[in-house]
């Protein structure tokens, strides 16, 4: 899973290398709406993370990193709510300019504070700068086999 953390709902900012190596962009249509559909079905009308009843869902794909063995393994797709999955990816937020609210929705999530919330963005910055010296990483979507999708370590 992502980085253990103290919070419910955290930041997971990708590594710069592997930006775009996503399911959506990866699978064949199909596929891809099968695995969301899943995660949609499993969230039952609510946000996975905040638990907040929703009426549309976006499905979040839950990524590890190995840095020793360069692999960016799947470990999930969950379904989320729009604002937790902009804190999620706080750096398109703010790149969007949404990042208040997007700390709004952690802070309250949390039950935590704004301090905390820089806090915790810092260690999530310090995690995808060193994240960022891995050269190149494998994909692991071994994950999808639950699915009947064969699958396995890419380089």
């Amino acid at each position: 899973m992502p980085e253990k953390s103290e919070y419910k709902l955290n930041f997971e900012i990708v590594p710069d290398g592997c930006w775009y190596n996503n399911l959506r962009n990866n699978l064949p249509k199909k596929v891809w709406d099968t695995v969301r559909t899943d995660a949609y079905s499993r969230a039952n009308g609510k946000c996975m993370i905040c638990g907040r009843k929703a009426t549309r869902l976006e499905a979040h794909e839950r990524w590890s990193y190995d840095e020793e063995r360069a692999i960016q393994k799947l470990e999930d797709v969950i379904a989320v709510c729009h604002a937790c999955h902009s804190v999620i990816h706080i750096g398109r937020t703010q790149l969007l300019g949404e990042e208040e609210k997007a700390e709004k929705h952690f802070c309250y999530v949390n039950k935590c504070s704004y301090a905390d919330y820089r806090k915790a963005l810092g260690k999530a910055n310090e995690v995808h700068r060193r994240r960022n010296l891995v050269p190149e990483w494998g994909f692991d979507v071994s994950f999808l086999e639950k699915y009947g999708i064969k699958t396995g370590v890419s380089n």
